[in-house]
């Protein structure tokens, strides 16, 4: 085993590898459902022994007081350690299974369900020889703080999320937003130290993270941030408390459930209210209890009921009961319809006429995975600014995207160019336009950014009647050129 610290590209490359030791019995979008809590137990058992020996040279070499609770992030039991299941050399999975199973059951707190549930004692899908190759490969290098301190190996399993996303087909939407997206999302709503902020379909809590990163990052204390976080998936819903851990984030509750059907985050039989909301909910889905809406207790259907075939607008009106009444902000990524669809016009107009929505800011194609619709970013603030009362900012950034192999990101320029457009709440020709509520409901409330922001004509070419002489030359000459044709053939 090597102790010596990891580079980024090298942890990136060893955690890579571990995968490919699963192609072939295991398909490629199951991936995570192995490679995850294998990395997470790995890590849990090395830092435990790293606080072993920091406990042990402090006490003088009293093993007694080096097993103590309070040295240890997290308990884990006699025979349960990464060490005994690598010594293990028959029913491996097995071994596996009943040491992530006990470490569970010791920090019910905090790792209860946390390896998620899958088969590990499946030998036609993961046998003796291939998972004794896993371990062996997971044993070449510590994974203690002090040779992977918690933002490297934070970042490395952020890059191991995404290639996972990457191979994985169409269920990396169930756990996986663009993080250049997420990175403009969070530089909108700006969160501060002390402030809630939730996220009612997590996946894999990149959202909710990256709030805490952006804190670190501009130096502010972002321990007291408190992150919240539902989502339906149990394995996504694991993924995401290892991603907080990885991180080092340890102040946060993300819980597992039906946000729609059972809401988990509730204050005194309410549903509890927040700074700041950001989501990637999934969208346009037909399959929910649109007869328990109809009289929902939390009173989430104040604008209507949604039609069975799509729930965006539960999700939407979800999230407006969950802000906070005096400072409550919200950047939720939906696909364009819900902007414009008539099916939904009641509730839009009245979701319009709280005047709770700041900015309706349009992305380009291919930044939803797996599918090639636009995305916007609905942005909304029960505390407006008095200059941004009654108005509505419409950015159209369509064309600021960059794609590569099907997929397309975001640049740095192109973040800073939506971000100054959305700081700014100023008229930008052909870009931005600032609406007048009254404007909007003109138009019955329909917010299709391209009712707003005018497209550029002035480089289309010549004039009509231009247009018109130079087809009618170019038809003259066509014809002269058939008769001097057919006179040679003749």
């Amino acid at each position: 085993m090597t102790d010596s610290k990891l580079t980024i590209s090298a942890l990136e490359q060893y955690l890579s590898k571990a995968a490919w030791i699963l192609k072939g019995p295991v398909d490629a979008s199951d991936f995570k459902v192995y490679i995850f809590p294998l990395l997470f137990f790995k890590r849990i058992s090395d830092v435990y022994d790293e606080e072993y020996a920091s406990a042990l040279k402090e006490s003088d070499g009293d093993t007694e007081y080096a097993t103590f609770a309070e040295n240890h992030h997290f308990q884990i039991p006699e025979r349960a350690h990464w060490n005994d299941v690598r010594e293990t050399t028959v029913n491996i999975g097995q071994a596996l299974q009943n040491a992530m199973r006990a470490i569970e059951q010791a920090n019910p707190d905090t790792l209860y369900g946390i390896f998620g549930d899958a088969s590990w004692t499946n030998k036609e899908r993961l046998s003796d020889e291939m998972l004794t190759n896993l371990i062996e490969h997971f044993s070449q290098h510590k994974l203690n703080l002090s040779n992977v301190p918690d933002d490297k190996l934070g970042n490395a399993y952020e890059y191991l999320i995404k290639e996972f996303a990457d191979d994985s087909g169409h269920t990396a939407a169930e756990f996986y937003t663009n993080r250049t997206v997420v990175k403009l999302m969070t530089m909108i709503m700006d969160p501060q130290p002390g402030e809630s902020v939730y996220d009612p379909t997590c996946g894999s809590g990149g959202l909710l993270l990256n709030c805490a990163l952006h804190l670190k990052e501009e130096g502010k204390e972002y321990r007291t941030l408190k992150l919240y976080g539902q989502e339906i998936n149990l394995l996504t819903s694991a993924i995401a408390r290892m991603n907080m851990f990885m991180h080092g984030i340890e102040e946060f509750d993300i819980v597992r459930g039906n946000t729609l059907a059972n809401p988990g985050l509730l204050e005194n039989d309410e549903l509890k209210k927040f700074n700041i909301i950001l989501a990637n909910p999934p969208y346009s889905i037909k399959s929910w209890d649109r007869k328990a809406f109809e009289s929902d207790p939390y009173g989430r259907n104040l604008w209507g009921v949604p039609p069975q075939g799509c729930a965006d607008y539960a999700f939407q009106q979800h999230i407006h009961k969950s802000l906070d009444p005096d400072n409550g902000r919200y950047a939720i990524l939906w696909p364009h319809g819900i902007l414009f669809r008539d099916m939904e016009a009641a509730m839009r107009r009245k979701m319009v006429e709280t005047d709770e929505i700041e900015a309706v800011i349009g992305l380009g194609p291919n930044l939803f995975y797996n599918s090639p619709m636009e995305a916007m970013i609905l942005v909304g603030n029960t505390n407006k600014h008095a200059k941004r009362k009654g108005k509505v900012l419409f950015v159209n950034g369509k064309d600021d995207v960059i794609e590569n192999k099907g997929q397309a990101y975001l640049t740095p320029a192109h973040i800073e160019k939506l971000y100054r457009a959305y700081k700014d709440f100023v008229d930008i020709p052909h870009f931005a336009k600032v609406a007048a509520l009254e404007e909007i409901m003109a138009f019955d409330g329909n917010m299709n950014i391209n009712f707003y922001v005018k497209p550029d004509n002035s480089n289309s070419g010549a004039s009509f009647s231009e247009t018109l002489k130079n087809w009618e030359e170019a038809g003259d000459k066509l014809k002269l050129s058939m008769q001097n044709l057919l006179g040679e053939l003749s």
